[in-house]
């Protein structure tokens, strides 16, 4: 009889802690009835009583997932649009930048052709 008590002790034991865990590891939007700190307060403070409302009222329900259903964020970066939005723009900036750096270093050149003719010029005076 000791033994069949035992057994019956760790039975529940084990159904206890696995509510508590299922309970901690559902997502808070998804838990049924009242919300999850209440849930996890119950299955603490009515230990065989909360687990089993926890497994009737409370769990979140798990079912086949509708086929439909679209994914919450991209799988992949080139399938995000605020990715490729962000590339395009840089993309578009280093265009720029290299634009830019092209002119002043033209600029310089001819700045560099002006001033030799300058000092020519200067020079047959003398």
């Amino acid at each position: 009889m000791p033994r069949l008590v035992l057994f019956g002790v760790i039975i529940v034991a084990a159904v206890i802690i696995y509510a508590l865990i299922d309970c901690i590891m559902s997502r808070a939007q998804e838990v049924r009835s009242i919300s999850k700190i209440a849930w996890l307060a119950t299955i603490i403070l009515l230990p065989v009583l909360g687990a089993l409302l926890w497994f009737l009222f409370g769990r979140p329900m798990r079912g086949p997932e509708p086929k439909n259903r679209q994914p919450r964020h991209p799988t992949a970066p080139d399938d995000d649009p605020e990715f490729l939005r962000n590339l395009e723009i840089r993309r578009r900036q280093q265009a720029k930048e290299a634009e830019l750096k092209r002119r002043e270093a033209e600029l310089r050149e001819r700045e560099k052709q002006s001033g030799h003719k300058k000092n020519d010029d200067e020079k047959p005076s003398a």
